[in-house]
C-alpha cells in the first residue's frame, strides 16, 4: 500500500531531513551515497542487496567507481510504501558503520 499522507508526515519526513529527495515526476525517493573507494561502495552495496533480497524489495542503483545512487519505490503499488522507508533507512544505517 502507498504512504498515507499521515505516514508521510511521520515516517517520510526524516528520510527527507537525512538527505533523502523526492523524485521528480513519481513517487520515489532518492539518495547518492560516496564512499572512500570502489570496494567500500561494493560492500555497503553487498550488505543493502542481502537485506533487500530478505524483506523481497529491491532498489533501483547505479554505482560509479566509489559512489552509489540508490531509488526506492514500490512499483506494486506504484509509489512509495514503508518497504521503501524500512530499506531507505536500513541504507543510512549500512552507511554509518562504514
Amino acid at each position: 500500500m502507498k504512504l498515507t499522507e499521515q505516514q508521510r508526515a511521520s515516517e517520510l519526513a526524516p528520510l527527507l531531513a537525512a538527505g533523502w529527495v523526492m523524485v521528480k515526476g513519481r513517487d520515489a525517493i532518492v539518495k547518492t551515497f560516496t564512499f572512500q573507494d570502489f570496494i567500500q561502495a561494493w560492500g555497503w552495496m553487498s550488505r543493502v542487496a542481502l537485506q533487500s533480497e530478505k524483506n523481497d524489495h529491491h532498489p533501483e542503483w547505479n554505482n560509479v567507481y566509489n559512489r552509489v545512487e540508490v531509488t526506492w519505490s514500490t512499483h506494486d503499488c506504484g509509489g512509495l510504501s514503508l518497504k521503501d522507508v524500512k530499506l531507505a533507512t536500513f541504507c543510512d544505517q549500512a552507511y554509518a558503520k562504514n
